[in-house]
């Protein structure tokens, strides 16, 4: 049975974490004193109280969680947070619909970078100052945060750190999970607060340049400014976002292995040339039609293409050009890079470029196989095999995801007027990325959906976000048997 108590008890403390975030922005109200102190001020009462509740209050007899409890945990906890999360919204009047604070709120959590604010401008700081914070709580994880500033809860860290990072295979690089959880955080703030002092110096004043590293590290894309950086009209800046764009899309365990000392293991990754290697070629393609199709400035064209072909990829979704003004064959290579995301182990979303690499070679293996069928020929990645139990998995994700991406692609195309913007935006959810298509493009938003789409919308962030899995198995008649 699921352990209903231990479980309601650890999201309990995860909210009391919440409501610490939430105090921050008060202290980020009363600094530029607006109207919005109180709605922060309510919220962390409530988030504050409820936190309490749960975690003071309901006994604890069996502190042992079953693999089931780590994905009941982890889809409840991120659940609950958007909706503690949502309340600074429609408290202090900035969405007061509940659909869009949910939908705002839940794009934050997930680094989906969605948004239905139409003047974002005329949002108060410590409004603004939230939505970047969800994206950078979230772009790391709940479950991992919880693990790294809580690690005294008597709990086994595997089930939880498996539920909630993206990846077909979840290595630790430190003895335990929890400790790995740790590092990950420490390396995670390292570099946010190194992007923000590198913005500082392209003259972004310091709330705009902790606001943007906050949601660049997460790949969340959210921007204090309704132009997003094409606002600032600054390479600099743009070069400074496309590198931790970047960054953030490598895995941050090779990472954290590569600032050790072991940089080879790095660039001998498999996954990480496949990445640098789709930039590469999509940027080129990109750049090169820019140039001879209008663009007069070659570096101009390549800056463009970089940074577009890195925010998609790496789910971002920061825009500093409209994608959909340039010709159709750009526009189908930015569609394919919606689903491709970057690497397994980062803070992107997408399908991951270690399962591409994985289904590509089983498909070349499977025809090796009909021409040697008593062969015994193994997947390998990075030189070592890869265990069957592995490849079933990422062919089934591979399966579930696109099925679910048709599926709610038809279920979208009922409320919205071209199919463009239907499966844009189911792709763009799904994946984490924020712009999409039509109506929903790079220089426009999801206000004008109906409520029905953006509460289906925002399950599918969550979905996307948590890899399916974690999500769907809570729905199977098995996840609840004894």
């Amino acid at each position: 049975m699921i352990n209903f108590r231990f479980i309601t008890n650890i999201i309990g403390k995860l909210l009391l974490v919440e409501s610490a975030f939430l105090m921050i922005c008060i202290i980020v109200a009363l600094i530029y004193g607006e109207n919005d102190m109180m709605a922060f001020t309510y919220s962390t009462a409530i988030t504050l109280a409820a936190g309490s509740l749960m975690a003071f209050t309901v006994k604890v007899k069996d502190r042992v969680l079953a693999k089931k409890d780590g994905y009941f945990i982890v889809t409840t906890t991120w659940v609950m947070f958007t909706i503690f999360g949502c309340l600074p919204f429609l408290l202090g009047g900035t969405i007061p619909s509940i659909p869009d604070a949910i939908f705002e709120t839940m794009s934050g959590f997930t680094t989906t970078g969605s948004s239905v604010v139409n003047d974002i401008e005329a949002l108060p700081h410590a409004t603004l100052f939230w939505r970047s914070l969800t994206q950078w709580m979230g772009g790391m994880g709940i479950i991992v945060l919880l693990l790294a500033i809580l690690p005294g809860l008597g709990i086994e860290g595997r089930d939880l750190f498996v539920a909630e990072v993206p990846g077909p295979t979840h290595d630790k690089f430190t003895a335990t999970f929890t400790s790995t959880a740790r590092r990950m955080w420490y390396l995670y703030i390292s570099l946010t607060v190194a992007q923000t002092l590198l913005l500082l110096l392209g003259k972004m004043d310091l709330f705009d340049a902790i606001c943007h590293s906050f949601t660049t590290m997460a790949t969340g894309g959210y921007s204090t400014k309704q132009d997003s950086l094409a606002y600032w009209n600054s390479a600099y800046i743009q070069y400074v976002v496309i590198i931790f764009m970047f960054i953030a899309g490598t895995n941050f365990g090779l990472m954290y292995i590569a600032i050790h000392g072991k940089i080879k293991k790095l660039f001998r990754d498999e996954e990480f040339k496949l990445y640098f290697f789709i930039i590469l070629i999509a940027s080129a393609m990109i750049a090169c039609v820019l140039y001879f199709k209008g663009y007069d400035d070659l570096e101009l064209s390549i800056r463009e293409a970089l940074f577009q072909v890195v925010s998609i990829l790496t789910t971002t979704g920061f825009a500093t050009a409209d994608y959909l003004l340039w010709p159709p064959l750009l526009g189908v290579i930015i569609f394919v890079l919606l689903f491709i995301g970057a690497c397994a182990g980062s803070t992107s979303g997408g399908l991951k470029c270690i399962r591409l690499n994985l289904l590509f070679k089983n498909s070349f293996i499977e025809m090796k196989r009909i021409i040697h069928p008593n062969a015994i020929i193994n997947v390998k990645y990075n030189g070592k095999s890869i265990h069957p139990n592995i490849m079933t998995g990422v062919m089934g994700f591979f399966i579930l995801y696109i099925f679910i991406f048709g599926i709610s692609s038809v279920i979208m195309s009922l409320f919205t007027e071209d199919i463009a913007t239907a499966c844009s935006a189911v792709i763009t959810s799904m994946s984490n990325v924020g712009p999409g298509f039509g109506e929903i493009g790079p220089m426009s938003n999801f206000a004008h959906l109906n409520d029905f789409a953006k509460i289906f919308l925002s399950i599918l962030m969550m979905v996307g976000r948590l890899e399916v899995f974690t999500v769907l198995v809570l729905f199977s008649r098995a996840f609840w048997k004894k």
